[in-house]
């Protein structure tokens, strides 16, 4: 989507480190942290909503789901980590890109 600013970091017309990356998903730094370590899962798919998934976007977050195990060290999440997803604008989404927020690094209240 030309206006979604998570396709335009995947397409990399705006800088953003990457903490992990590969043909499905791209990791970066919350640039509004919530916590010590706040990091979102990416899809390289544009969608919104967990209701716009068929098939294969079902595949992508199941992916999304089986990575993000396989980081906690390189993340420095391997302590514990709390796995968010926004959904519309009453549910906190700013972003209209399906993307999965992973905060850690300290002990987070309930």
């Amino acid at each position: 989507m030309e206006n979604c600013i998570f396709c335009k970091i995947i397409a990399g017309d705006i800088p953003s480190p990457r903490y992990y990356e590969d043909d499905k998903i791209i990791i970066i730094k919350d640039i509004q942290p919530q916590a010590k370590l706040h990091y979102l899962c990416i899809p390289k798919t544009h969608f919104a909503l967990l209701s716009e998934m068929d098939e294969e976007k079902l595949e992508i977050v199941k992916y999304c789901f089986k990575t993000i195990p396989t980081l906690e060290e390189k993340l420095g999440l391997q302590d514990g980590y709390r796995v968010i997803i926004n959904q519309g604008v009453n549910g906190g989404q700013t972003v209209p890109h399906l993307h999965i927020h992973l905060l850690g690094g300290e002990k987070l209240d309930a």
